[in-house]
């Protein structure tokens, strides 16, 4: 059985705000070890269900959170950046399954909510649904032909993949009680729930059939006028207002497609994540 773990970090047990996830920030490196402790508890939860190969790819940033030698022996780290398939990158129909460790919610109040860009990203939809991390990582999985089988993250993040899809197993690790603040289950505590769950979702995961492919609509509405405008001339992209785009394709090339629109609008605008 191969297993496929994207990690991101706001969803992290312990961890609530900017300096917790940011490199340079007060609390970084220690929120980096808690990642790491987070993933290594998805890592033995699929390792108890069988699998025989371990894959994780660091999500989050600048994607290289994880150290090395802080990770499971059973896993690979696909670290670095730039990836052209962001937050699933190395996933292939090879793989039995994907466990998201650490994902936050989007557009709804939840820590250190978000989608992909902090601040720069308002909304998004996807064929006129809001989506975010957690939506467009599991319809593109799905095209890819591989089930979500179980999720971590605060309670809100939770509650989005269960919109998304109910069979997912999810593991709220804290508690919402604002966008920077919330009620941390303690880390021990959190991990073997982890652990446990992963271990659970994987016996009894389905393997998920290639979805056909397709054309789906992305709409994304941007907090710069500026980055909209400039996204205009790439080929398929069409205006719904000044901050407003969108296009048509196939995932999971959209899903690729909209790691170009990201990759343009970092080098038009210097904010921070979460001002």
């Amino acid at each position: 059985m191969r297993i496929y773990i994207s990690a991101d970090m706001e969803g992290i047990t312990g961890l609530v705000d900017a300096d917790d996830v940011q490199p340079g920030g007060r609390d970084y490196e220690r929120g980096r070890q808690m990642m790491a402790e987070d993933v290594n508890a998805a890592v033995r939860g699929a390792v108890a269900a069988g699998a025989t190969e371990v894959t994780v790819n660091d999500a989050h940033g600048p994607m290289r959170n994880i150290v090395p030698g802080s990770l499971h022996p059973a896993a690979r780290l696909i670290r670095g950046k730039p990836k052209q398939m962001l937050m699933l990158e190395g996933l292939t129909p090879e793989h039995d399954a994907v466990i998201c460790v650490g994902y936050s919610r989007a557009g709804a109040l939840g820590v250190l909510s978000h989608s992909f860009m902090g601040h720069e990203i308002e909304d998004m939809w996807l064929d006129g649904r809001p989506v975010g991390e957690i939506g467009l990582a599991h319809a593109t999985a799905a095209a890819i032909g591989v089930p979500v089988a179980a999720l971590t993250g605060d309670d809100c993040a939770c509650a989005e993949m269960t919109e998304w899809d109910a069979t997912v197993t999810t593991v709220a690790v804290k508690y919402a009680r604002d966008r920077f603040a919330a009620d941390l289950r303690p880390a021990e505590e959190a991990r073997a729930a982890i652990e446990k769950a992963v271990a659970a979702s994987l016996s009894t995961a389905p393997k998920a059939s290639e979805v056909p492919a397709a054309p789906s609509v992305l709409t994304v509405r941007w907090q710069s006028a500026s980055v909209a405008s400039t996204l205009l001339g790439i080929p398929g992209v069409t205006s719904a207002d000044t901050r407003t785009v969108q296009t048509q394709g196939a995932l999971p090339s959209l899903y690729r497609l909209f790691g170009v629109w990201t990759r343009v609008a970092a080098s038009l605008t210097n904010q921070p994540p979460y001002c």
